[in-house]
């Protein structure tokens, strides 16, 4: 269990000075510490060998039960919906323009006290063609609450990946946190090199721009995990070696279905700070069984397994089959099913909804505390917040990088040098 409680001085003050503007002015008399995210970063890196979760809010009941198991854990999080789950064509009802009112509220509904950040994940840039609809979306996604933002331009190549990033800098607030990534999450197929990922990060240096994560191709995948192979730990640990110096931590995506120990090494072997976990929490919230890593159990014919006594009404629960049989849902793609059932969920009996949420409770608060190594980061972050003063501790890194070296025509011709094998085409949204 815990130990280092915040009191309710520090809490007021870091209230006072920590919550960003946009979020000051959404939520004027919320007792809520939404923050950046650069100090949830900040705080697993002073806890040291730390990460914290970034749960995918797929639906309600996987923020209030994340929420909970943060202040249960007394950790900093992070809540978070990625652009395919959550954007104009959303197959969840949380949305990138929502969860900061969802966090908001249940917030102050649960009296949660440690700081969250609402971060917009893969903020995908998939063509050249999506830069300028990106100008319009991503000021929109902070009016709207969001403290912490990825832009992903993986899916192109290296120099563009940069080049698209830089176009898009004007447009993330200097407070808020920053991700970017190299090397789309495709499994096995196409691993990030600590070739293409020092380009990026050199080249968004030279121009003052330091990103709190990066994310990188290193052997896992979204949704379910089915290759038995997972992340990659050697090869994140020698990437980020490559990067120390420019300060980066690592953003570790598809952690659903990769073993405990695996992501012990994770946090105790690289300078990874985020662990994205969206399937598992959306698996449990539901009651379908799962092993002890997240990873949906499935029967000799390939289907869930539904717990009677877990997540939703087995009334509910046949519907769902119902609707999936119908639509020829299999699968991870029963994803699908978050935006039309989210109001059936929320019409359940209290003792149903509150079983949704205890689900993920549990299962976060084991992470957090048993293999992510973030209990009592809250305080720090806290404390953290209190000594800077303000909604923004400041850049991350500084120049290390000329100007001069990183024009767009040194990019491009610098990017067409790179060696990488971006692996199997095909959609590997999550």
């Amino acid at each position: 269990m815990t130990q280092s409680s915040i009191s309710k001085e520090d809490f007021q003050k870091a209230l006072k000075v920590g919550r960003p503007d946009n979020i000051k002015r959404l939520f004027p008399n919320s007792q809520a510490l939404i923050v950046s995210g650069k100090y949830i970063d900040r705080a697993m890196i002073k806890k040291n060998k730390a990460m914290t979760i970034a749960a995918n809010g797929r639906n309600h009941f996987v923020i209030q039960g994340a929420l909970m198991a943060a202040q249960r854990a007394n950790a900093a999080i992070i809540i978070e919906i990625a652009r395919s789950e959550g954007g104009t064509s959303a197959y969840c009802p949380v949305s990138l323009w929502n969860i900061a009112r969802h966090v908001d509220a249940l917030c102050n509904e649960l009296n949660i006290t440690v700081p969250v950040a609402i971060h917009a994940d893969h903020f995908g840039i998939k063509s050249i063609e999506d830069i300028e609809q990106a100008k319009i979306e991503i000021p929109s996604l902070f009016d709207a609450g969001i403290t912490s933002i990825a832009i992903d331009a993986s899916h192109l190549t290296d120099a563009q990946n940069l080049l698209a990033n830089l176009e898009l800098m004007p447009f993330v607030p200097n407070w808020a946190g920053l991700e970017t990534e190299v090397g789309e999450i495709k499994g096995k197929s196409g691993l990030s090199t600590a070739e293409e990922a020092l380009f990026l990060i050199q080249g968004l240096n030279a121009h003052n721009i330091f990103p709190n994560w990066i994310a990188l191709n290193n052997g896992t995948t979204h949704g379910i995990e089915e290759s038995g192979t997972g992340i990659n730990v050697e090869l994140t640990h020698q990437i980020h070696k490559t990067l120390e110096k420019y300060n980066v931590s690592g953003a570790q995506h598809g952690t659903s279905g990769n073993s405990s120990a695996k992501l012990m090494e994770i946090a105790s072997k690289t300078r990874t700070t985020k662990a994205n976990v969206a399937t598992a929490l959306q698996m449990i919230s539901w009651g379908v069984e799962v092993n002890d890593f997240g990873n949906a159990i499935l029967d000799s014919n390939g289907d869930f397994i539904k717990k009677h006594d877990k997540g939703m009404s087995e009334q509910t629960w046949n519907k769902m089959l119902a609707i999936a049989e119908k639509q020829k849902l299999k699968g991870g793609d029963f994803k699908k099913l978050n935006l039309p059932f989210e109001n059936i969920f929320l019409s359940q009996t209290k003792v149903i909804r509150e079983r949704m949420a205890k689900g993920v409770e549990d299962f976060v608060f084991n992470m957090l505390v048993n293999i992510f190594n973030a209990q009592d980061t809250a305080p720090i972050a806290i404390e953290d917040i209190i000594n800077c003063g303000s909604h923004d501790p400041g850049p991350k890194s500084t120049p290390i990088e000329r100007a001069e070296d990183w024009t767009k025509e040194e990019i491009i011709r610098k990017g067409g040098l790179i060696q990488s094998d971006k692996g199997a085409t095909g959609n590997f949204d999550d």
